[in-house]
């Protein structure tokens, strides 16, 4: 299925039905009268968030929704029926944006949650309605009141508890397929992830986490460089941050200053969120060259780092326990 996390679609809620002039003429009703019935009011637009959709592809195809009218109110004070509700299902993550494209009206972050963005027009009144003892055969009625309509952007920001971020080529998809489900396309070339990924990672009955990767940045992203950092919104929910860094690179030092660069220019609270440092394939360099890259690194940067292989499994499943602590004290600071 393919990836697609922004799209702006257009909303219109049902008009109400119109009200009914109608009197009662029955053989053995001695006296008549007004008898005509209020129009049903118009649908409403509901969003809902849903677990199992990952993309907002949907919306490509699929613009315009809008709810059903309200029927008309009929003779013998029936009124009309309501119109049905327009239900748009979005994946949890995703937030719904004025036409601005900057304020968020709604987001939508638990399974199941609904949200009536427009209510639908009121019916309209019926005759029955204006009878009045100074008005014995109204012959008023009104129509109904017409429906709400806007335009609004969905921007899918995806529910992760770790994001992986790197340069590309750093090995986060083969990290992402060694520690859980996920098949993310891996080659032996830059920018192999062209969209953000996810993996459900199970440590054990009750550890359960999930990992997001995106694609890889390059200096110069928040100017747009490369892919730019269009999908670094991904990880903005994320509590911890994997930076991962290939340590077979020329300068392992400059790599990891790269991204912290563009992580710090893109959001300044993202820049701050708490990161784990590894080096990956340190099994091309073996264990005396990978060291002294662990220890230059940790030099410069004053954190620890470590060591590991995603092609191998070697260091994974420790990183996975550190990444699901980080993960567990920010759950508990959130309760």
């Amino acid at each position: 299925m393919k990836f697609l996390d922004e799209a702006k679609i257009y909303l219109k809620s049902g008009d109400g039905g119109a009200g009914a002039t109608s009197f009662r003429r029955e053989k053995y009703v001695e006296f008549g009268g007004p008898d005509g019935g209020n129009g049903g009011r118009g649908g409403d637009v509901i969003f809902r968030a849903r677990r199992d959709l990952n993309t907002l592809i949907d919306f490509r195809y699929t613009q315009h929704f809008k709810a059903k009218n309200g029927t008309h109110g009929m003779g013998r004070q029936r009124t009309g029926s309501k119109g049905e509700d327009m239900i748009i299902e979005v994946p949890i993550g995703t937030q719904i944006l004025d036409e601005d494209k900057e304020t968020v009206l709604y987001d939508m972050i638990e399974e199941g949650q609904t949200v009536t963005i427009l209510k639908g027009g009121d019916g309209g009144f019926g005759n029955l309605h204006y009878k009045s003892s100074t008005n014995q055969a109204p012959r008023k009625h009104t129509p109904g009141w017409p429906g709400n309509e806007m335009a609004v952007w969905l921007r899918l920001k995806l529910i992760a508890d770790a994001g992986l971020v790197g340069l590309p080529n750093a090995g986060k998809s083969t990290f992402l397929a060694a520690s859980s489900a996920a098949k993310p396309k891996i080659a032996d070339y830059p920018f192999t992830t062209l969209a953000p990924n996810l993996g459900v990672v199970k440590l054990d009955h009750d550890a359960v986490f999930v990992i997001a990767d995106i694609p890889g940045l390059i200096e110069g992203a928040h100017e747009g460089q490369g892919l730019g950092d269009r999908f670094l919104g991904h990880i903005e929910r994320t509590a911890v941050l994997l930076h991962i860094i290939d340590i077979t690179q020329d300068d392992i030092v400059d790599a990891y200053r790269t991204i912290r660069n563009e992580l710090e220019k893109y959001d300044e609270e993202l820049g701050q969120r708490h990161e784990i440092v590894a080096l990956n394939k340190a099994d091309s360099l073996g264990p005396e060259l990978s060291n002294e890259q662990k220890e230059l690194l940790e030099k410069e940067i004053g954190k620890e780092v470590h060591l590991m292989s995603g092609v191998t499994g070697e260091g994974v499943r420790p990183l996975l326990f550190k990444l699901y602590s980080k993960i567990q004290e920010n759950r508990a600071d959130n309760d």
